[in-house]
């Protein structure tokens, strides 16, 4: 007879236990809200839309909702999680006067949407002052990423119509700060837009752009530089005339579409005029290269613009676009910073990336899908989204060290908040009790000590 090995132990089930919390873990973020003084802002935002002798504070239940999204909710109803724990999370609203908020403050339309944002922006400035080295501008320069992102729609939602990859859905436009290799990003603007949205508006980008420097504390601005980044949708005249009329501290790195102009004088660029592209760590990358472009490329665009063009040897098995040349993948960007060598310019603007990955964050936190019908309902959605993924951006920077600071939210769900607890009363204070810290901080080293590089 063959002896089993790794079988799972035989463990009986009773449904009699007491004082246990689910979603323990999800304590920290709230303990970020209270800390930032997040809840008292949004209570103060929203007071003016909560009615007499409501049971409810209507800035209590939109922050409930939005932790229902940070812990993985995706619709309203999923607000039953933190019902379920009224010891840890306190009363919740019940499903239809969650349901009546939202159709109230949808109804007020842009004058909701602004106290919301006002509290966020008055929030992040504490957060960041609190957070100290770990806050997003030590470096000096702040970097806000735009970047639009499809969202399927799977029923007949308003303003919901064909998208430019012939999927059907809306095309909302999000701003990010990027908080560096060593960190995640928050969200600063989200612009809810039709399915048909242009990829290159200007004036979806100049609102973006006007919502994100919004959100971006006052005191942290002065006399530092707050760089825009885009890809080829930002690259547009009118865009880059309205950030270069935004003064010295505002300064911008956006992607260009390779025109034919472009292309040809690419060609005549000769090869002692090419640099050497380098990565991160300052090694020099292989089979890429970077120069300036000028002359008639520049004319009629604002004055002070750089065009800087990267080529490089195309993947093993990658098909070549009609706008590269040589056998090499052209693409090129714009930014007017003078004073920086054009390869360390190059991968500045190639870090960029980054904000795809909070897009991917974004999708895993009610970004999948837009679950209300009109577009004025979806909007507060969207601000509730932005809302959870500021409590995933916050914890980390004024919790977290090290590798744990650049969890996504679907690590921080399953390795933190989806931890039980005991939760017992004792000399008039109620006391959770998660498992031994000494077990957490070795199974969190080991984990930490695996994703390490070698």
């Amino acid at each position: 007879m063959r002896k089993r090995i790794g079988s799972y132990p035989r463990v009986r089930v009773a449904g009699n236990g007491r004082g246990v919390v689910a979603q323990a873990g999800g304590l920290l973020l709230v303990e970020t809200a209270r800390q930032s003084g997040l809840d008292t802002a949004i209570s103060a935002a929203l007071a003016p839309w909560r009615k007499p002798r409501t049971v409810h504070d209507p800035g209590k239940i939109l922050l409930d909702v939005a932790l229902t999204v940070a812990l993985g909710g995706d619709c309203l109803a999923d607000v039953a999680m933190l019902r379920a724990e009224p010891t840890a999370f306190g009363p919740v609203a019940s499903d239809p006067t969650v349901s009546r908020l939202i159709d109230t403050l949808a109804g007020a339309g842009p004058r909701a949407l602004a106290a919301i944002r006002r509290a966020r922006a008055e929030v992040r400035q504490q957060v960041w002052r609190l957070a100290g080295h770990n806050a997003p501008d030590k470096s000096g320069e702040m970097v806000v990423d735009i970047d639009g992102v499809l969202v399927l729609a799977h029923s007949d939602k308003q303003d919901a119509t064909a998208t430019w990859k012939k999927t059907f859905g809306h095309h909302p436009l999000f701003a990010f700060v990027d908080h560096g290799h060593e960190g995640s990003g928050e969200p600063v603007a989200g612009l809810l837009r039709p399915g048909n949205a242009g990829s290159n508006t200007a004036a979806d980008h100049i609102e973006a752009a006007r919502l994100a420097l919004a959100q971006l504390p006052k005191t942290y601005r002065r006399g530092r530089r707050t760089l825009i980044r885009t890809d080829s949708g930002g690259g547009t005249h009118e865009f880059l005339n309205w950030l270069t009329a935004r003064g010295r501290w505002l300064s911008y790195s956006v992607g260009m579409v390779v025109t034919d102009a472009i292309h040809q004088a690419v060609l005549k660029v000769p090869v002692s005029a090419w640099t050497p592209a380098v990565e991160p760590d300052g090694e020099i990358r292989d089979g890429a290269w970077v120069a300036e472009l000028a002359g008639d490329c520049l004319k009629d665009w604002p004055k002070g613009i750089r065009l800087i063009v990267r080529k490089e040897r195309p993947h093993p098995g990658a098909q070549l676009r009609i706008t590269d040349a040589d056998g090499m993948r052209i693409t090129c960007f714009a930014t007017d910073t003078a004073d920086r060598p054009i390869a360390e310019l190059e991968l500045r603007h190639r870090q960029r990336a980054r904000a795809e990955d909070r897009i991917r964050a974004a999708r895993d936190t009610g970004l999948r899908n837009l679950p209300l019908h009109q577009t004025a309902q979806n909007r507060i959605w969207l601000e509730i989204v932005q809302i959870a993924l500021d409590l995933l951006a916050w914890m980390p920077m004024l919790a977290l060290t090290g590798q744990a600071r650049r969890w996504e939210p679907k690590r921080l769900r399953l390795r933190l908040f989806s931890a039980a607890a005991q939760l017992v009363t004792t000399g008039r204070r109620r006391i959770l009790r998660l498992a031994s810290m000494i077990t957490i901080r070795r199974v969190t080293a080991k984990r930490v000590s695996e994703e390490s590089p070698e």
